[in-house]
Formats: C-alpha cells, structure tokens, sequence
C-alpha cells in the first residue's frame, strides 16, 4: 500500500509553514520531509528537526549516488530532498509533505506525477507586504525584493491543483485538512486500504 505525497509550496510571508505546522499537529498520518541542507544551523535549530545539516563533499555525494528527489543551490548554500527516505515511508503506507518552491515541486513531479500540490496565495499583495514588514526583521530593501520575487513565485499558481487563500488562518487550516482528507477518500485509495470489503462487493 502506497501513501500520498503531499507538496506545499507559497511565497515568503503567506504563512507556508506556520499552515504546515499546524497540519502535522491536528493530523499525525502525515510525515514531514527533513531537508538537507549546506548552510551553518542558525540559533536554536537542531540537526534532525529544522533541517539534516551536513558539508559540501556529503551533500555532493549524495547528489552523486541520486540520493535527492530533487536539490538547488540557494544564496550560496544548497538544500535537497531525500528521494530514498521518501519513497520508503510512502511504500510503507504513510503520507509526507513536502514544504518546498515551485520548481522543487515541478521536479518532484517529474518522479512523482501523482504528487498532490497545494499552493498557499496571501488574500493580497498588500497583506502580504504587511506581514512581511510585520515581521521587523527585514531592510526595505529586502522587503522589496521579497515581494518581486513573490510576484514571481505566484504566476506559478495554476502548476498546482489545489489553492488555499491564506486571508484567516484557521478556515486556511480546515482548508488544508480537506484536501488531504479528499485524497485519503480517493476511490484507488479506498480500494486499497479496505480490501476485504471491497473484494466482498464483487
């Protein structure tokens, strides 16, 4: 029996990961993807939780032996996806969610067509810029080049099946829930994890 994979994807500041965070709270089937990544833990992140940290020459080796479902290098620091560790929790009959950008998910779709993707939009381009400015740990200058390259990021909306708008965080969470909740509910799925009724219709 075969999990789902789940892909969320959004720009800075649309609340991805606070949404993701409170989906593996209200639901423990699904399992989140660790990450590996190059780059130095920043205060108070540990190894395992945040991310897998390790140097340059394993993450190398790794990308040597195919071990990344998919993989980019980012501001000088490279990040990747375990392709191995994936595919034995989903052919153990467990979900996992990936929180990655759109082209993370549009090369995980490559290997994955099945792969649920689930965009999280801000209710606007002036809400969004609030949030991020909000969060004052940001220049203007920075600010700015996050909401152009949030810009970007959103005119890949229509790569992914399902949109939640983040405009109220607890009806963007119920809607979360429904879309994994539907995918659990898939006929395919249903066959598979209630055989014995199933094969008792035929």
């Amino acid at each position: 029996m075969s999990g789902h994979l789940f892909i969320v994807s959004a720009p800075s500041g649309a609340g991805k990961t606070t949404l993701v965070r409170m989906l593996l709270e209200n639901d423990s089937g699904i399992r989140l993807s660790i990450s590996y990544t190059t780059r130095a833990p920043r205060p108070g992140e540990a190894d395992g939780r945040e991310y897998n940290f390790v140097d340059i020459e394993t993450f190398r080796g790794m990308v040597g032996r195919g071990e990344f479902l998919e993989w980019a290098e980012v501001h000088g620091n490279c990040y990747g996806t375990s392709r191995l560790w994936i595919e034995q929790e989903m052919a153990g009959g467990r979900d996992v969610l990936l929180e990655i950008d759109w082209q993370g998910a549009q090369q995980v779709k490559k290997l994955f067509p099945q792969a649920i993707g689930v965009f999280v939009l801000p209710p606007s381009m002036t809400e969004l810029e609030r949030r991020l400015t909000g969060r004052g740990t940001d220049s203007a200058e920075v600010i700015a080049r996050r909401l152009a390259a949030a810009r970007e990021e959103m005119r890949h909306v229509s790569e992914f099946g399902y949109v939640i708008i983040n405009d109220a965080l607890p009806q963007a969470l119920a809607d979360l829930l429904a879309v994994v909740r539907a995918a659990r509910l898939e006929i395919g799925t249903q066959r598979l994890r209630h055989a014995a009724l199933f094969n008792s219709l035929l």
